[in-house]
C-alpha cells in the first residue's frame, strides 16, 4: 500500500504525538487487511511529514514482497511485485531486517526507480525499515521518501519509523489471519455449494457464479451496503445445499417425477434449513434463510411454509430471482436454454405473483449488466417450447424435470 501527501503545514510536537495514540487505536480496531494498510499508509505520512510511504509485504509461496499503487498514471491500486532475493533496497531490507536510509536515493546503485517512473514521483531521500512480529520475524518493509523540509532522514526519523512498525506488526499479522480465516470459509462454502448442485448439472461453477454476481448486483440495486451485499452473494451458492439429502432415483430422474416423488424433491428446501440451522457465522445465518425459503412466492403459493410477501426474509427473495433467471437461460439436457430477453420477460411478468415487485424493478435497472453474463447458445427454446416447458425450466431448473407447467412451481 502506498500514500502520497500533498503539501501540508509542518506538525507540532504535540500533534505528533495525537497521531501516534490515534495510530495505535486505529490500526488495533481494523480487520481487513486493505484498509489497514491503507490507514497506516496515511497514517506515517503525517507523522513522519513525508511525501510518500509505502508498504511492501511478504509474499512467502512466491517468494516476493508485494504493495499497491495508490497514484500515478491510471494505476490506481494496481499490484506491484518485487523479487525477495533481488538486489534493490526494499529486497535487502526483507532480506537482512536491517535499516536502510539513503541521503540520495539516485546516487545509490541498490536504488530501483522504476516505481518513481510509473508514479510521476521523484526519490530525494528514503528510509526503509523492515516490518517485524514479536518473535522477529520480518514481515515486510516500511519505506517513507522526501521530508517536507527536503532533509535527510535521521536517527530519529529510523526510531519513529521502527516505532510505529512494531506497533503495526500485530495488527497486520491479525488482520492476515482473519484474511486467510475468511477466505478459507468462502472456500468452503463454494465447495460445499458445488457437492449440492455438481450431482445434476455440468456447469456447476458457471452456475454459482452467475447467481453469486446477480444476488450481489441485485442487493446493491435495492440500496444495501457493499458488505450487505457481500454478505449475500457469498451465502448465495448455499441456496440448494439441501439437495445432499436427495437420493439420486428421485434428483436425476429423467422423466416426469410422480406427485410422491414431486413431495420429496421439494423436501429439499427443508433439509437445507436443518443443515444450516443454528450457525453462528453471518454468512451461514443468511444462506440458512435463502436455502429454507427460496421456493417460497411472493403471492404466497410456494413452498414449503407458504410465506407470503415481506414474510419472505429478503434474502431468500433475492437469490430466487437470480437463480430462476439463470435456470431459464441455461440448457439442460431436458430443455434448451431461453433467451436472456425472453428469461428477462419472464421475470417481469412474475413481479406480484412469484417474486417481490421491488426486487423484479432492481432486476429491470440492472439487467443490462447481466446480460452480458451470458453467451449466445447453440439453439434455443422456441416459443412452444416455452410455453411447453417443465417446471424445473423457471425454478431452478435443475430440481423437477418434466414436471407442471413454469407457472404452477414458481
Amino acid at each position: 500500500m502506498e500514500s502520497f501527501k500533498s503539501e501540508a503545514p509542518k506538525l507540532s510536537a504535540e500533534e505528533k504525538l495525537n497521531l501516534l495514540v490515534e495510530f495505535g487505536t486505529r490500526v488495533s480496531s481494523e480487520l481487513r487487511l486493505d484498509k489497514l494498510l491503507d490507514i497506516i499508509a496515511q497514517q506515517i505520512t503525517k507523522m513522519l511529514d513525508v511525501g510518500r510511504c509505502t508498504i511492501y509485504l511478504k509474499d512467502v509461496e512466491k517468494n516476493e514482497l508485494w504493495s499497491k499503487i495508490a497514484q500515478g498514471r491510471g494505476l490506481e491500486h494496481t499490484e506491484i511485485r518485487v523479487p525477495l532475493n533481488g538486489n534493490g533496497i526494499i529486497s535487502i531490507v526483507a532480506r537482512t531486517g536491517e535499516t536502510i536510509n539513503l541521503p540520495n536515493a539516485y546516487e545509490d546503485p541498490r536504488f530501483c526507480m522504476d516505481v518513481d517512473m510509473v508514479t510521476d514521483f521523484r526519490t530525494h531521500t528514503m528510509l526503509a525499515v523492515p516490518l517485524k512480529n514479536n518473535s522477529g520475524k520480518v514481515l515486510g518493509v516500511f519505506q517513507v521518501a522526501n521530508k517536507s523540509d527536503a532533509t535527510p532522514f535521521d536517527k530519529k526519523d529510523e526510531g519513529i519509523l521502527l516505532l510505529l512498525a512494531t506497533l503495526a506488526a500485530s495488527a497486520i499479522e491479525i488482520a492476515k489471519l482473519y484474511q486467510d480465516v475468511h477466505v478459507a470459509q468462502l472456500e468452503t462454502i463454494y465447495r460445499l455449494a458445488v457437492t449440492a448442485e455438481y450431482r445434476d448439472q455440468q456447469d456447476t461453477r458457471a452456475h454459482l457464479k452467475n447467481i453469486s454476481i446477480i444476488s450481489y448486483l441485485l442487493a446493491l440495486a435495492l440500496g444495501m451496503s457493499k458488505k450487505e451485499a457481500d454478505l449475500i452473494k457469498n451465502a448465495s451458492p448455499l441456496h440448494d445445499i439441501g439437495k445432499v439429502a436427495l437420493a439420486d432415483n428421485i434428483l436425476l430422474k429423467p422423466g416426469k417425477l410422480t406427485p410422491e416423488e414431486f413431495e420429496i424433491m421439494k423436501s429439499h428446501t427443508v433439509y437445507g434449513g436443518r443443515i444450516l440451522e443454528g450457525a453462528h457465522s453471518k454468512i451461514l445465518q443468511i444462506a440458512h434463510k435463502m436455502s429454507l425459503y427460496h421456493h417460497e412466492k411472493w403471492n404466497g403459493l410456494g413452498y414449503p411454509k407458504g410465506l407470503k410477501g415481506e414474510e419472505i426474509p429478503v434474502e431468500a427473495r433475492i437469490v430466487t430471482v437470480a437463480d430462476v433467471f439463470d435456470a431459464l437461460c441455461v440448457f439442460r439436457v431436458y430443455k434448451k436454454a431461453w433467451k436472456t430477453d425472453d428469461a428477462y420477460t419472464y421475470i417481469v411478468g412474475e413481479s406480484g405473483k412469484a417474486f417481490d415487485p421491488r426486487i423484479v424493478a432492481a432486476f429491470k435497472k440492472i439487467y443490462p449488466s447481466i446480460r452480458k453474463l451470458y453467451s449466445p447458445a447453440a439453439s434455443y427454446a422456441t416459443k412452444e417450447d416455452m410455453e411447453t416447458s417443465s417446471a424445473s425450466d423457471a425454478q431452478a431448473a435443475k430440481n423437477y424435470p418434466q414436471q407442471q407447467n413454469a407457472s404452477e412451481s414458481l
